[in-house]
């Protein structure tokens, strides 16, 4: 697959992302190497990694607790306490491997030790390979809500081998695979059209999908790396999306859904809204609500859960002057930005996805 080139750095494929790594990792440009993983990716994929790895500098191994409740700022600061305790400095980098809660910390953490320090993501899910090491945002959660803080830094490179993607279940490709489809709504229809035929892809398809939803994400963020503009159609899905993510995180009695399945949940909704605000056609939201509803198992709400969903809508990052601020569909591979919605739309979506 064709290296892509972004704003300020390189996504590389397989043999071409090793070939590059062991060409940059010499002791005249780097002091020591960290590796940040958790227990999984701890397990399943560093032994694959360090066996593609050539390097006469220092390796030390980072281990994080699995899972998002990790993913704060505790977690940020055994891991600085760690840099600074293995003899890391200003010419040190941290190679993060693992899924887009590794590749959001691990960034954020390189980001801010020393004033900054040159960071590389090997993302090893689905998820982190069309959406979370791509772009450049790297921030952590603040309680049960989603990367409320964070910096936008680009990596100094991305090395995607899906090789790793052998090692993931079945629950954690469909979370990823919620992405894909984000990208071909927003933005392309024959990518929409191409992914929505799952059950006849193939592993040599996902490959060169997985190229193309990278090619998209890139180029609408090297339009707009701040989110002033059209990068705020990446969001689609999303303020819905982390609301029942977060609600779901934070509530003992519930269990936590993955990414993936919380988005396609707000993609279905906001779909609707798109609809009801004259942007969508119906035959575009049905469409959409059943090529998801059967990739995606349905989630019960009662009107409790809508009511706290609705009311974490204002900690949304992507608020401005205390509006909540959506990304719409104006028809499949189209998006349109800063549109608003009443709340009784949201409860009458809701009522739309129950049914």
């Amino acid at each position: 697959m064709q290296t892509i080139q972004a704003n300020n750095y390189q996504v590389f494929f397989n043999e071409k992302g090793y070939e590059y790594l062991n060409n940059i990792l010499l002791p005249q440009t780097y002091s020591k190497i960290f590796i940040i993983v958790d227990e999984n990716t701890s397990n399943y994929c560093l032994p694959h990694f360090l066996a593609q790895v050539a390097t006469e500098i220092e390796i030390e191994i980072i281990e994080l607790e699995a899972g998002e409740e990790f993913k704060n700022i505790e977690t940020c600061l055994q891991v600085w306490h760690s840099l600074t305790e293995l003899g890391g400095d200003r010419k040190s980098i941290i190679l993060n491997l693992g899924g887009g809660v590794i590749t959001d910390i691990g960034g954020f953490i390189a980001c801010t030790f020393k004033r900054g320090i040159d960071f590389i993501n090997i993302p090893t899910t689905l998820l982190s390979m069309v959406d979370a090491s791509i772009g450049g945002k790297n921030g952590v959660d603040l309680g049960n809500l989603k990367n409320q803080i964070g910096v936008i830094k680009e990596p100094t490179a991305v090395i995607i081998d899906t090789h790793f993607l052998e090692t993931l279940p079945g629950e954690q490709m469909r979370s990823g695979f919620a992405e894909m489809l984000k990208h071909g709504l927003i933005y392309d229809i024959s990518y929409w059209n191409k992914l929505k035929n799952i059950s006849t892809l193939n592993t040599d398809d996902l490959d060169n999908l997985i190229h193309q939803s990278v090619v998209i994400k890139n180029e609408i963020v090297t339009q707009d790396l701040t989110e002033n503009g059209i990068r705020k159609a990446l969001n689609f899905g999303h303020t819905l999306g982390h609301a029942i993510e977060s609600y779901f995180l934070e509530n003992e009695n519930k269990k936590s859904l993955l990414h993936g399945e919380a988005i396609a949940i707000g993609m279905i909704l906001e779909s609707y809204i798109s609809k009801e605000k004259g942007l969508l056609s119906t035959e575009e939201h049905h469409e959409i609500k059943y090529i998801l509803s059967d990739i995606y198992h349905k989630v019960t709400f009662d009107q409790n859960d809508i009511e706290n969903c609705i009311d974490l809508l204002i900690y949304d990052k992507k608020n401005e002057f205390g509006t909540v601020q959506f990304a719409l569909l104006n028809k499949i591979g189209h998006c349109k930005i800063n549109e608003t919605c009443e709340n009784n739309l949201i409860y009458k979506a809701f009522e739309d996805y129950k049914s």
